[in-house]
This record gives C-alpha cells, sequence and structure tokens, in this order.
C-alpha cells in the first residue's frame, strides 16, 4: 500500500476507538481540513459499521486488498467451466462476460431448444447457505417481474455443486459501449450520444425502473454496463439479479448491505469496484440504508454520461471516485448547450446528495423525458445552454450595466408625460343640475290640480316666473 492508505489506515484504526464528539473532534484535527481524506476514512467507518455482519475484514482492509490487486494485474487465470459442459439441462456454448456476482455464460436449453444466458454464482456464496436461501427468495420474486425492457430472469439451477442463475439472453451491445463509440466506423470526439439519440434510451431505462419499483424491487447497481441495447433499439436492463426486494413492512428502505454492490461483494473483482462506485449514491457509499432513490441517482450518472460522454464522478483510484461521489459535484459545463433545459434540470436533480431534495420517483423523469420527445413542452422551457456560474455572472454583470439606462429612459419618458399634461388645456366643465326653492307670493298658492292648475313657467328672460 501506498503512504495515501496507510495514513488513511492509521487514522481508520485510531477513529475506532473512540465514538461519538470525540470521533468528530479527533478526525477535524487528524485531517488538518483535507475534505478528502477525511471522507475516506468516513465511508471505511461506516462500512464497518454497518457491514459488520458480512465482513470478516474491516472495509479499510478490503478496499486496500482490491486496490493492491488492480496493482498485481493481471493475476493468474481462474478456472473456467468447460465450454460444452452441462449444467443441469444447459449446455455451455461460450462466455460471454464476468462480473463481480459471477461469470456469465451463454448456454443451450436443451429441453425448449433457446439459447439463455447463465450467470455462475461463485463458489464462496453457492457454499453459504444462508446467503443462497436468501438468494433464490429474491430470485423468485425478481423472476416475477415481467416487463418489456427488463431481462428476464426464468429460475435458479444446480448442477454437481455449481449454482447458477438462468437468465434471458440479450443479443446486442452495452450502453457503455455505445457511449464510448466502440464498434463505430468513424470515432467520435468528444464521445456521447446526441440528445435525440440519449432520450429514447433514458425513457425506456426509466420505464424498466418504474415498473420494478412499484413492485418493490430496487436496482442498486444500475450503470452502462449493466443496459443493452438490440439491434431494433430496444433497451434491456439486466442483472436486477443483483437487487434488493424490499420487505412488506418497509416499502422504503433496507439496511441490508450484503446484497448492495460496494466494498463487501465485489472486493474479489479488481475493475469491477471502480466501475461500480462511480454510479453509487452518497447515501450507499457511506453504507447507509438505501431506497428507490439510489436507482434515481444512478439513473441521473447514466443519462449525464450519455449526453457528455463523461462519467459525473471520477478519480484514478476506488477512495478517489467514493469520495468524488460523496464531495464533489458533477461538470454541469460538459453538457452540451443544445441539452433541453428541462432534461438539465431533471439530471440535477436526480443527483442531489440530499434526498430529501432528490428527484423522489423514477416515474417523474419519464414523464420529463416524455414531455421532451413529444414536443409538449412550453416554448420557453424547450431550449437553453448550459446554466454554470460564468453565464450566470455574466448575465449579472450584463443587468447591471442595463440597469443605468433603463433608469435614465425611465426618467426621460416621465418627464415628457408631465410636460404634455401641464401644456394641455383643462377640460370645460360640464353643467350640473341646482336645486332651489321659491315661494308663492302672500296669500297665494302653487296649484298643481283642480281648476287653473297648471306648471310654473318661466319667462324668456329669467326674471319672471307665471303660475
Amino acid at each position: 500500500m501506498d503512504e495515501r492508505w496507510q495514513e488513511i489506515e492509521r487514522i481508520y484504526h485510531a477513529a475506532r476507538e473512540l465514538d461519538g464528539s470525540e470521533r468528530a473532534t479527533f478526525l477535524a484535527k487528524a485531517c488538518a481540513g483535507d475534505a478528502v481524506l477525511r471522507s475516506q476514512v468516513e465511508l471505511m467507518l461506516a462500512q464497518a459499521e454497518r457491514a459488520a455482519d458480512f465482513l470478516e475484514t474491516p472495509a479499510i482492509e478490503v478496499a486496500a486488498e482490491v486496490i493492491a490487486k488492480e496493482r498485481q494485474w493481471p493475476h493468474p487465470p481462474k478456472a473456467t467451466l468447460e465450454i460444452e459442459r452441462m449444467i443441469a439441462h444447459y449446455q455451455l456454448a461460450g462466455k460471454i462476460g464476468e462480473g463481480g456476482m459471477g461469470k456469465v455464460y451463454r448456454a443451450r436449453d436443451t429441453k425448449l431448444h433457446r439459447d439463455v444466458a447463465l450467470k455462475v454464482l461463485p463458489e464462496a456464496m453457492a457454499r453459504d447457505a444462508q446467503r443462497m436461501a436468501r438468494f433464490e427468495r429474491e430470485a423468485r420474486m425478481l423472476a416475477s417481474l415481467n416487463h418489456p425492457n427488463i431481462a428476464a430472469i426464468h429460475g435458479i439451477e444446480e448442477s454437481n455443486g455449481v449454482r447458477a442463475l438462468v437468465m434471458e439472453l440479450v443479443e446486442g451491445e452495452t450502453l457503455e459501449a455505445k457511449i464510448n463509440g466502440e464498434g463505430s466506423a468513424l470515432p467520435r470526439e468528444p464521445k456521447g450520444l446526441h440528445c435525440q439519440d440519449a432520450l429514447p434510451i433514458a425513457r425506456q431505462i426509466a420505464e424498466a425502473l418504474e415498473y420494478a419499483h412499484e413492485r418493490g424491487v430496487i436496482h442498486r447497481d444500475l450503470k452502462p454496463a449493466n443496459i443493452k441495447i438490440t439491434s431494433e433499439g430496444a433497451v434491456k436492463v439486466l442483472d436486477f439479479g443483483l437487487a434488493k426486494v424490499l420487505t412488506p413492512s418497509d416499502p422504503s428502505a433496507t439496511g441490508d448491505t450484503a446484497e448492495s454492490p460496494g466494498l463487501t461483494t465485489i472486493a474479489t473483482m479488481p475493475g469491477t469496484l471502480l466501475g461500480t462506485a462511480a454510479y453509487m449514491s452518497p447515501e450507499q457509499a457511506k453504507g447507509y440504508r438505501v431506497d428507490r432513490r439510489c436507482d434515481v441517482w444512478a439513473f441521473g450518472c447514466v443519462l449525464y454520461e450519455m449526453l457528455s460522454g463523461r462519467k459525473a464522478f471520477q478519480g484514478e483510484t476506488i477512495s478517489d471516485v467514493l469520495a468524488a461521489v460523496i464531495t464533489k459535484e458533477p461538470d454541469w459545463a460538459l453538457l452540451p448547450k443544445s441539452t433541453p433545459l428541462p432534461i438539465q434540470r431533471l439530471i440535477y436533480r436526480c443527483l442531489q446528495k440530499d434526498l430529501r431534495q432528490r428527484l423522489q420517483a423514477i416515474g417523474d423523469a419519464r414523464i420529463t423525458i416524455e414531455e421532451c420527445l413529444t414536443g409538449d413542452v412550453p416554448a420557453g422551457l424547450a431550449g437553453g445552454a448550459v446554466t454554470n456560474k460564468a453565464e450566470i455572472s455574466g448575465g449579472e454583470r450584463r443587468l447591471k450595466r442595463a440597469i443605468p439606462w433603463a433608469l435614465a429612459g425611465l426618467l426621460t419618458a416621465v418627464l415628457i408625460k408631465g410636460h404634455a399634461i401641464w401644456k394641455s388645456p383643462a377640460p370645460a366643465s360640464a353643467p350640473f343640475p341646482v336645486l332651489a326653492y321659491i315661494p308663492p307670493p302672500p296669500e297665494t298658492t302653487f296649484r298643481d290640480s283642480g281648476f287653473g292648475a297648471g306648471p310654473a313657467v318661466v319667462s324668456p328672460d329669467g326674471n319672471d316666473l307665471a303660475f
């Protein structure tokens, strides 16, 4: 291990002996204002405390072991199952890939005469009766997911001590390869997808997550490598087999970190953790309880990467990536200026570190994307350049320069209007009625009825009254 890890390990072990405010005071002093160092130590402390039931060694040692293995790469080749070997009634045809939860093979179902994907589970997991029982219960639930954008799980098979998850075989390229331009005849720089290509993919991903969330399933390991796109443009989200089924008694969260991708479950696969860490939510990276919003965060990371061609959170080592997830913001200026403003706002809301401020439901993301695709967005919200601090400050400067001219123009208009009012002649006053009482002469009366009665008449000159 290098000096950095030795320092982390020293602070970690010392902090483990302290509690509460003493630990916080110690970390503040030991890390001496180094926020990244402190976040690394706090991450290891959280992992050690919250995954104690599933780790035989402290998280700091697991992480150090992963880094050590990465530096010793390549490893001696591991044993691989022989091609054409039979696992139950499935005949292996070739290795497709390998991940933290096992190797994936193309296989032939000799009963139904179809090709499937077989994920052979690690030996350590297959030998753990408790974990396998839990995994089988979850697999049965996950097998009930029936959605066109989710790769189906057919079941679990066991043969001669080998346990395998039988899944739908999805032909096509991964979203990771598509973002990086792999297989393209013409290299693209910068990498990434055009908005009109990225949004239909994002909509299908959101639909898959929305369907699963409504049934109490979270993915917990969403990333471009776990998303495939067929030649027809259909999206398939893979590896829902790594998800954690939420219990009916607590539909919003789970505290079980053993099935969550992280230091505990993928430490045996160098490079896997580094790829997964970039899409972990802050609460997931710290080992805290997670809910559906960790998938919302990962979705935001995937959409950001599709449009920008860059990961939202990067680093040379696992600890650097996790520290970025916990303490830093994505470079918003990397989003293309043609990105619709509602999509920029959507990504920003998905990547809020505060769970209360983060987008609460992935269905809201689907609605926003569909509105942009159909054009059902007010003109003022349909476009707009990336909003960053430089642009905001530039707009403020322009506004400050414009204010004096606006005030001068307003004052001039007021003076002109006042002069016009002063010079205009006063309008003639309108006539108004006058009410008066005229008493009758002595010993006479005004009669309005009977003989000789009639209205009183005023003479033409206005001086006499006849009655």
